[in-house]
């Protein structure tokens, strides 16, 4: 046992094969090419006899239970406790499917449990393994890598684009760890913003934060991984003002973002040593919607015309409408929901694993309060929820506060936000005080 920093990083390939779907905007589409590959990757940290992994997988999202099946299976593989765990993913529109969604890409059981679950426990094994005293250092710079995607059309309707005039969350942040004698272990950028640059190609590949990995890794010498932050309403700042464009425009993009990257990690001015590791998982309850009256909710069932001519998501969600008027005749419905949220913090630096794509409005305000200096949310952190838009944002509905309004049997109410803000602060304030 040891009171000082310990640090291990495991990374595996999870590169599917050509053909295989890709998960990201309808149509699906197939593999044609590997522009570059996927990894998971996974940071352990060790203080004062406890263990915790951080990892991130270059998947779009990791949905419901699987996502707590994977951290399941990488705890029995490395020794480290469940709820110590973090998940997530970076986002990519490039990569294999985590959860079916109706009209995109099919979920490959053949992938998840021969490739992807194998790797994630050789990765997180792989860390432990490797975990040795560490010095730890912070560096953060301003970033226009995103700009906020929800744009506003002149008739006040929001479409996928660019608002320039939108929050986004412009800062970038590194985390870089060595040995004592200087020798790099590794880092990890984070930075909120949709890694769609690529998202409707038939390549595969980690998007614009590729390149801004790959290029700190070689200007460091340390695996270096990305977590994404608040990408809800982020998405890549292209010339074409879309949030989508080509390959090409994924790596420009990447070349903005590993300067961005390497001027961060030039910047760190001190490592220390002496900072202490911790880790909790709590409940942060969130209020639910009242379930409508049965013949309001027949009435919008109704509106929706024939169901044998919904395709894609405008099917998932007359399907949910119908879970939902079942819910209303059996006399359910409940006041609240619990979100099982997990928190890792090293020294000043706070990571939250947030199981939404979460708008940037909500990590902004739970960064203003929190007691960490550098407090780093992290979307679709241990599952994902769909969308969590800023209250703000709702009155302006669009497709993200479309499927945080609908895509739940009951939804959360309104006002969730600002419960999930009081949550997020009042975990980080008690494992501060720790």
């Amino acid at each position: 046992m040891t009171s000082s920093l310990s640090v291990g990083i495991g990374r595996q390939d999870i590169t599917p094969p050509l053909g295989s779907w890709l998960m990201g905007y309808a149509p699906a589409r197939r593999a044609e090419s590997v522009g570059d590959p996927l990894h998971i990757t996974v940071f352990a940290f060790e203080y004062a006899g406890v263990r915790s992994l951080l990892s991130t997988a270059d998947v779009c999202l990791i949905g419901n239970p699987l996502s707590t099946e994977i951290r399941r299976e990488m705890s029995a593989a490395s020794g480290v406790p469940f709820d110590h765990i973090i998940l997530s993913a970076t986002h990519t529109h490039s990569g294999p499917p985590m959860r079916a969604t109706a009209g995109e890409a099919p979920v490959d059981p053949e992938y998840i449990n021969q490739l992807f679950i194998p790797a994630a426990k050789k990765a997180a094994a792989e860390a432990v393994a490797a975990l040795r005293p560490a010095l730890v250092g912070v560096g953060e710079i301003h970033s226009d890598v995103g700009v906020n995607r929800r744009g506003i059309a002149l008739n006040g309707s929001i479409t996928l684009g660019q608002d320039p005039y939108g929050t986004y969350d412009p800062i970038m942040t590194v985390v870089s760890f060595r040995e004592p004698d200087g020798k790099a272990i590794g880092n990890l950028i984070h930075y909120g913003a949709h890694n769609t640059a690529s998202g409707k190609n038939p390549e595969i590949t980690r998007d614009w934060c590729g390149v801004a990995i790959d290029r700190l890794e070689a200007e460091s010498g340390g695996i270096t991984a990305f977590f994404n932050g608040c990408e809800g309403d982020t998405g890549p700042r292209l010339p074409n003002g879309q949030t989508t464009g080509n390959y090409q425009m994924a790596q420009e993009l990447g070349g903005r973002a590993a300067i961005d990257a390497v001027n961060a990690w030039r910047s760190i001015k001190e490592w220390r040593a002496d900072l202490p590791m911790k880790v909790t998982t709590e409940d942060i309850t969130l209020p639910l919607k009242p379930l409508p009256e049965e013949e309001t909710l027949i009435q919008e069932i109704e509106s929706l015309g024939d169901p044998e001519k919904l395709v894609g998501l405008h099917y998932s969600g007359y399907a949910l409408l119908l879970d939902r008027l079942e819910l209303i005749r059996s006399g359910g419905g409940k006041q609240s929901e619990p979100v099982s949220t997990t928190v890792i913090s090293v020294g000043p630096v706070a990571f939250l694993a947030v199981p939404f794509e979460v708008f940037s409005r909500i990590t902004l305000r739970i960064r203003q309060y929190s007691p960490y200096p550098y407090t780093l949310s992290l979307s679709n952190g241990n599952g994902n929820l769909f969308y969590f838009p800023s209250q703000d944002q709702l009155i302006r509905g669009g497709y993200e506060v479309w499927l945080f309004t609908s895509f739940k049997t009951q939804p959360f109410a309104d006002d969730s936000e600002q419960h999930y803000v009081v949550g997020a602060v009042d975990l980080l304030n008690n494992l501060n005080k720790q």
